[in-house]
C-alpha cells in the first residue's frame, strides 16, 4: 500500500470555476460522491441531509453542510480551501443553498452533480422553479477525464497490485472449485497486495462466461471450461479492472482461436490510441478486427470506459464517440466475444494517453493461461 498523495484540489477548483463560466452556468452544485472528493478533498456519504459545494465562477467556493457534520468537513482539505457553512436541522437548508447560488439565482442556469439524490434536486428546484438545471459533469466530466501526473501513479501502483493478483490466482487450482471459492481468493489477493477495497469480482466459468456481469456462483468449474476473471477494488481511493480468460486444463480449439481473436482486438485499439484520434476510433479499430473473424454479433458492449476515481467515468470508449483523446486520459480496453451457452473471452487492460501514443498501466502475461 503506497501513502495518500496530495493533490491540487486548489486548482481543480479554480479550472473548474473557469469551465462553469465557459459553458455559461451561474454555479456548479456538487453533491457528495467522486466529484466533491476530486475537487474539495472531502468525501462525505450521500444523506437525507443536504450537503452542497457551490463553485461559482465569479467568487469562492463555498461548502454548505449539516451542523453535525462541520467537524469532518473542517478537518478534510476542504478545511483550508474554502468557506464552510453549517446549517441546522429544523432550518431550510434550501433556502440557504439558493442565498449561496448568487444574486441571481432566481433566474440562474446551474450545472447538479451526477450523484446528487432526487430529492435534494427537486427540493431546489421547487424554492427555484425558473432556474434552469443540467448536468454538471458537461463540466466536470471532461476535467476529471484527464489525469495529472499524480492520479496517472496511484492509477499505475493500483493495476499493479491487480497484476499480482491475477499471478497468485493463475498459480491456484481451479477445477472442482465452485465459482464463488474464486471470486473469494480473488477478493484475498486485492486486498493482500494492497486494496484498501475490493469493488467487484466476477468469475464467470464455462457458459457463464458468456454473460459479461455474470456474478459468481455456486457452478464448480470443470476440465475444459474458459473462466472469464474480471476484478478491481481501490487504492488510495483509485481503481483497478482487470480482465484475463484462462483456460482450465487443454483448451478446446474454439476457444484457442477466439481469446487470438480478441486478443489481436484489443492490440489494434491499444496501436490506435494517440493524442487527437476520436475514443470511437480506438473502438472502430478493435471492432473491425473481431467482425473480420466472423464474431462480429458477438461483441455487444463499448471497447472500454474511463477509469480514475470510480471505476467506470469518461472517457466512453464506444462507437460515435467523436471526443479526442488527450494525454493524461485514462481508460480501459476490453473488447471481448460471447458464445451463448459455451463460452467467453474478454481481455482487459488499463491504458493511459501519453504525449504521444499509449501507455498500458498493465503489464499481467495477456496471451491465454492454462490453469489446473
Amino acid at each position: 500500500m503506497i501513502p495518500s498523495m496530495a493533490h491540487d484540489h486548489a486548482g481543480r477548483l479554480a479550472r473548474a470555476g473557469e469551465a462553469a463560466g465557459a459553458a455559461g452556468l451561474d454555479a456548479l452544485i456538487v453533491a457528495p460522491g467522486p466529484d466533491l472528493a476530486y475537487l474539495a478533498g472531502y468525501d462525505p456519504p450521500p444523506l437525507e441531509r443536504l450537503t452542497a459545494l457551490v463553485v461559482r465562477p465569479d467568487g469562492a467556493p463555498v461548502l454548505l453542510v449539516p451542523e453535525l457534520e462541520r467537524p469532518l468537513a473542517a478537518a478534510s482539505p476542504a478545511g483550508s480551501l474554502l468557506a464552510i457553512v453549517p446549517w441546522r436541522d429544523g432550518a431550510d437548508p434550501y433556502a440557504a443553498l439558493g442565498r449561496l447560488l448568487g444574486p441571481h439565482a432566481a433566474r440562474g442556469r446551474f450545472g447538479a452533480a451526477d450523484r446528487m439524490w432526487a430529492s435534494h434536486l427537486m427540493a431546489l428546484q421547487a424554492r427555484l422553479p425558473e432556474a434552469a438545471f443540467t448536468a454538471a459533469s458537461r463540466v466536470l466530466g471532461a476535467l476529471r477525464a484527464v489525469k495529472d501526473a499524480a492520479e496517472v501513479e496511484l492509477l499505475r501502483s493500483a493495476a499493479a497490485a491487480a497484476d499480482r493478483t491475477f499471478d497468485a490466482i493463475r498459480a491456484e487450482r481451479f477445477a472442482g472449485r465452485a465459482e464463488r471459492e474464486v471470486a473469494a481468493a480473488l477478493s484475498a489477493h486485492l486486498v493482500a497486495f494492497g486494496h484498501e477495497t475490493v469493488s467487484f469480482v466476477i468469475v464467470g466459468s464455462g457458459p457463464n462466461g458468456a454473460s459479461p456481469h455474470h456474478e459468481a456462483g455456486d457452478r464448480v468449474i470443470e476440465p475444459g471450461d474458459a473462466v472469464v476473471l474480471d476484478f478491481g477494488g481501490r487504492l488510495s481511493g483509485y481503481a483497478s479492472d482487470i480482465t484475463r480468460t484462462v483456460a482450465v486444463g487443454e483448451p478446446a480449439p474454439q476457444v484457442r482461436e477466439v481469446h487470438a481473436v480478441v486478443r489481436a482486438a484489443q492490440r489494434a485499439a491499444f496501436e490506435a490510441v494517440r493524442p487527437g484520434v476520436a475514443a470511437g476510433d480506438v473502438d472502430r479499430a478493435a471492432r473491425r478486427v473481431i467482425e473480420e473473424a466472423g464474431y462480429g454479433r458477438q461483441f455487444f458492449h463499448r471497447t472500454g470506459h474511463g477509469i480514475g476515481l470510480e471505476e467506470h467515468e469518461p472517457p466512453w470508449i464506444v462507437q460515435g464517440n467523436g471526443e479526442p483523446l488527450r494525454p493524461g486520459m485514462a481508460f480501459s480496453i476490453e473488447p471481448g466475444v460471447y458464445l451463448e451457452g459455451r463460452f467467453g473471452v474478454r481481455i482487459e487492460d488499463i491504458v493511459v494517453v501519453t504525449d504521444d501514443g499509449v501507455r498500458s498501466l498493465n503489464e499481467a502475461p495477456r496471451d491465454l493461461t492454462v490453469v489446473s
